[in-house]
């Protein structure tokens, strides 16, 4: 159950939320959920007192999650491959000055350190569907679709150095993998190669080895700063 506190966050101090997951995609069904991301900026005081604010909150409405402006920050210099992608989101829903600022340093975010994350994740996701299949003969399709979807999005950012995470005419061909219409063995020829396109990609990316962790950090300390010093605040 959240906390009051927890709530009064998310909903007085979100900065940037978006829609994710299929809709954002462009993989939405009938039956489709629809999943919300955001970013909080804890007001600066609340650092202040030994108990300190969350670094993310669940809820308050279903499928919602939002970070905390530092925690996001964190994870998206990682290149977590879902934390980038909710920078990219074509669906906005609420953005103020923090959040037009927090997107327009998306390029500051993005490194070949994806290479790393998003393969990993891939294969981390890849050995739970293969163990599906050996328990139920099959596996959690619709993981299949987005596995396949995630290790594409993450070659083309390698190659392009930027990140698209709507999978335009791949529709049709994710939605038959999710209908489960195509064999596994054949999803297990398509990861393999969409792993071994990502390697190659690494090797040319324009993407810098890092990020630019430096001009991160000089927005997130001059948004602190600035929040310590607003109304109310002090």
């Amino acid at each position: 159950m959240i906390s009051a506190d927890a709530e009064a966050l998310v909903r007085d101090h979100t900065v940037y939320s978006c829609v994710m997951g299929s809709r954002a995609f462009g993989l939405a069904t009938d039956g489709s959920d629809t999943d919300r991301r955001g970013v909080f900026l804890a007001p600066t005081p609340l650092f202040w007192r030994f108990d300190k604010p969350p670094t993310h909150v669940e809820g308050p409405a279903e499928e919602q999650f939002s970070w905390e402006l530092e925690r996001f920050c964190e994870l998206a210099l990682r290149a977590n491959p879902n934390v980038l992608e909710c920078l990219h989101s074509p669906l906005v829903e609420h953005i103020d000055a923090v959040g037009r600022e927090l997107l327009s340093l998306r390029g500051a975010f993005l490194s070949r350190l994806a290479h790393q994350t998003f393969v990993r994740y891939a294969l981390g996701q890849h050995r739970k569907l293969e163990a599906d299949v050996r328990q139920y003969g099959a596996p959690r399709w619709k993981h299949a679709m987005h596995l396949l979807r995630l290790l594409t999005s993450g070659r083309d950012l390698l190659r392009t150095g930027e990140l698209v995470i709507e999978v335009g005419p791949a529709r049709e061909e994710l939605l038959a993998v999710k209908r489960g219409e195509v064999p596994w063995p054949e999803v297990e020829r398509r990861m393999s190669r969409l792993a071994e396109e990502n390697d190659e990609a690494a090797e040319h990316s324009p993407l810098p080895l890092r990020p630019d962790r430096a001009r991160v950090e000089e927005f997130l300390i001059r948004t602190r700063r600035a929040s310590a010093l607003s109304p109310g605040h002090g």
